[in-house]
């Protein structure tokens, strides 16, 4: 994934971050994560021993939220599990090659060599690396996220889903494409009252604004962004990406605001599948 802050300082935020009032229940976390699965991965599971280079620029992708060796969160991931296992484990010895990586931002895979081959082997067995994988993914892409929903003020389960899910693949760091970008973007376009029958409102630039109207102009937004990113090394993968958005789209179009044991939504073929807690 992709962020624009060393590992260093991010591993330092993941030591002091505490738990967000996320306002989605469990079941509609799980939702959450699992429709995000389904645009990263194709289906619902939590491919923890996932692990490969999909030549877009951040070296190795790998685990249930992509974390990429040449963004930082991969290296934050094996620090996670360094704490775990004492800091003696199969991936010691990647430990040189990651900081230099960490402080470069490379997307190189040189001194990676048998990396995947590692992550893939403790994916599928080691309960302590799944653990890793799963703080790393809430401290550093759920958490930041629902806080945005909390600044936001957002009370609907589509919209704190989405915001998940714009995090995960844009990142929350300033760039032009990252979440913080997007909601900027689409804030500063309401410029009066807008009315909805959502039952919820936010306050946006003083005006009062129905949260399903904000929530379509968002994701209109993230589509432009998606199809014209700022960052070009991206704009293949991404503008190829676009059915994520059309698929919250579709859950909007069918008024599923908030949400109970289960969602249809749309798959990466659009078509409508689906999703259970």
């Amino acid at each position: 994934m992709k962020f624009t802050a060393t590992a260093l300082g991010l591993a330092a935020a993941i030591a002091t971050f505490g738990s967000v009032d996320a306002g989605l229940s469990s079941c509609s976390k799980d939702i959450a994560l699992k429709l995000t699965n389904i645009y990263e991965n194709g289906n619902t599971a939590f491919h923890y021993d996932y692990c490969e280079n999909i030549n877009d620029g951040r070296g190795y992708t790998a685990g249930i939220a992509g974390f990429c060796t040449g963004t930082s969160d991969a290296w934050v991931v094996l620090q996670q599990y360094h704490k775990l296992t004492g800091g003696k484990d199969a991936f010691s010895k990647y430990d040189a090659v990651m900081k230099k990586l960490d402080q470069s931002g490379s997307g190189s895979t040189s001194g990676l060599d048998g990396y995947c081959s590692v992550w893939s082997k403790l994916g599928k067995s080691d309960a302590k690396f799944r653990s890793a994988q799963d703080t790393v993914r809430d401290e550093m892409y759920y958490n930041p996220s629902q806080k945005l929903a909390d600044k936001l003020g957002a009370q609907l389960d589509v919209t704190r889903a989405q915001l998940y899910d714009t995090t995960i693949q844009h990142g929350e760091g300033s760039d032009p494409d990252s979440v913080g970008s997007l909601i900027k973007k689409t804030s500063a376009s309401f410029k009066a009252d807008a009315k909805g029958s959502s039952g919820s409102t936010l306050k946006i630039n003083g005006h009062s604004v129905d949260e399903i109207v904000w929530l379509n102009k968002f994701l209109e937004v993230r589509i432009a962004d998606l199809k014209n990113p700022h960052n070009k090394e991206t704009q293949k993968e991404w503008s190829e990406s676009v059915t994520r958005v059309k698929s919250y789209q579709y859950v909007v179009a069918q008024k599923q605001y908030k949400w109970g044991n289960s969602i249809k939504a749309l798959n990466n073929d659009g078509k409508t599948t689906t999703v259970k807690c």
